[in-house]
Order: structure tokens, then C-alpha cells, then sequence
């Protein structure tokens, strides 16, 4: 049975919109796309390829799949573990309205009205870890029904002031452990938690 696992760059702010480019995702006027570019180093390459070469699959939302379907075939590497990842494991793509996917190696449209009962479904055929890269609505959907067995946050040292987040207003309040970290030479903190329960509350002295 595969674990359900989520990698997400955020700023200081908890911004995760479009980190990767200017043209990524300007929804809701969003301006400020590609501000992880700066802070890319081999340290951030060499978490991202442990994560890859654990993965069994991929589960995206509609929009992050069509971003990558359209950039990762074009980019196939030799030896490079996650273009390696990405255009040859199972993929599966989170949608509603989605029908006919962009053609990019074994993918499968799972039925956005019965996602829920579908990733488990997937979860219990598969090995190694279902993973979730980008894919903001998803990973918050998938987070508010605790369906989310560890958590990667790569944190980046800048501040947005504006963006869509990774853990918005309303979410549910869940404890974590911490079960790594480690800190790029660019200053990137990279943290892995695990769920533990819902939070717990006191008083502090």
C-alpha cells in the first residue's frame, strides 16, 4: 500500500502560488511567479531527487498536470531522476470536468465527485509513495480530509504579501511531529512532518 505524501515550496508568508515561473499561475492577479528561482541550489536538488526516486506515482490537480505535461516531456534528461519520475511512473489527475488529458505517459483521470474513495483506491494497488508536487486546491482538499500521510515544506526565505496559500483560514487544526529537516546553503529550511491528530490546547506556564 502506497503512502500519500505532499511536496510544497512555500515562502515565510505561507504563499505557494507559482514558484516556479512568472507565467505559472497568475490567478487572482497574482504577479510575483518564479520567486523560488533565486534560491535553487544543489542542496534543494539533492532533496528533491530523494523525493522522486521514492515515488511510486503521481496525483495532481488538473492545473499543475497541464503545466507539466507541457514542459517535462520537453526536457527528458538522462539519468535525471525526476524528468525520469515524472514522464515514465503512473500518473493520475484529480478532475471533475477533465475527460481526455493531455497525452503524457500512463495517466488516469480519477472522478473529482468520488475522489476521495478513489485515492484510496489507488493507494491500496500501488508501492512506494503517491505523491502530490504543486497542485495548491488539491493539496488543500486533500489536507482538510486528513488523506495526507507526510508532509515535505520547503520553506524559502522571501515574503509575498500576497497569494494563494498552502494552509488557508479554516482549515483543520492538526498537530504534526517533525521527522527531518535540514537547511539549503541558499537559506531554503526543508522540514518533513507526519499527521498526529487534531491540536491540542493548554496553557503555556
Amino acid at each position: 500500500m502506497a503512502e500519500l505524501t505532499l511536496t510544497s515550496f512555500v515562502t515565510l508568508d505561507g504563499v505557494m502560488q507559482a514558484p516556479g515561473g512568472p507565467g505559472e499561475d497568475r490567478s487572482d492577479g497574482f504577479d510575483y511567479g518564479g520567486w523560488a528561482a533565486p534560491y535553487v541550489d544543489e542542496g534543494m536538488g539533492e532533496f528533491v531527487s530523494e523525493v522522486f526516486g521514492r515515488a511510486g506515482a503521481f496525483l495532481f490537480g488538473r492545473r499543475t498536470y497541464e503545466i507539466f505535461a507541457g514542459y517535462w516531456p520537453e526536457h527528458d534528461e538522462a539519468g535525471d531522476p525526476v524528468a525520469g519520475g515524472l514522464n515514465r511512473l503512473p500518473k493520475y489527475v484529480a478532475s471533475a470536468s477533465l475527460k481526455e488529458p493531455p497525452a503524457w505517459g500512463p495517466v488516469t483521470v480519477l472522478d473529482g465527485e468520488h475522489l476521495q474513495g478513489e485515492i484510496v483506491r489507488v493507494k491500496d494497488v500501488l508501492e512506494g509513495e503517491l505523491q502530490v508536487h504543486g497542485s495548491g486546491r488539491l493539496a488543500q482538499w486533500l489536507l482538510a480530509r486528513d488523506l495526507v500521510d507526510e508532509i515535505n515544506l520547503l520553506v524559502f526565505p522571501v515574503v509575498l504579501g500576497a497569494g494563494r496559500r498552502l494552509f488557508p483560514t479554516g482549515g483543520l487544526p492538526t498537530a504534526y511531529e517533525l521527522t527531518a529537516s535540514r537547511t539549503t546553503p541558499a537559506g531554503t529550511a526543508i522540514h518533513t512532518y507526519r499527521p498526529t491528530g487534531r491540536a491540542s490546547f493548554g496553557t503555556v506556564g
